[in-house]
């Protein structure tokens, strides 16, 4: 559909103010989201805009990591230097442990290796 100037600038503006989207303005309009863009860029070149901000997305956001609990916290502050090393050796063998799909039951000759889940991981 072949909109004027005018029309088009019309369209940009309620782009660039916030009441619709860029793909909401598109569907209504039945135009091209690169078209709408497109108003939009000569929108602001006829006013001497500068271009929208970005919002932020608030319906995706992650969850900040939760700091470890106290009892662990406490069990950590009272092991040595060497014991804080050894825990965290095994902190780390145990996590590419399960990366690669076991878990060690046992230790010494007794060190059992068991997969975590049954099915083939291919």
């Amino acid at each position: 559909m072949k909109y004027t100037k005018e029309q088009r600038l019309d369209i940009a503006k309620r782009v660039y103010d916030g009441e619709l989207t860029v793909e909401e303005a598109a569907v209504k309009y039945e135009l091209n989201p690169s078209s709408v863009k497109g108003y939009l860029r000569l929108y602001r070149a006829e006013t001497g805009l500068p271009p929208r901000t970005h919002r932020k997305k608030t319906g995706n956001v992650t969850q900040p990591a939760r700091a470890p609990k106290d009892s662990s916290l406490k069990e950590y502050e009272s092991m040595s230097k060497e014991e804080l090393i050894d825990a965290l050796v095994m902190a780390r063998i145990n996590e590419a442990r399960l990366k690669k799909g076991y878990s060690v039951k046992g230790s010494g000759v007794e060190k059992e290796y068991l997969p975590i889940d049954s099915g083939n991981t291919k």
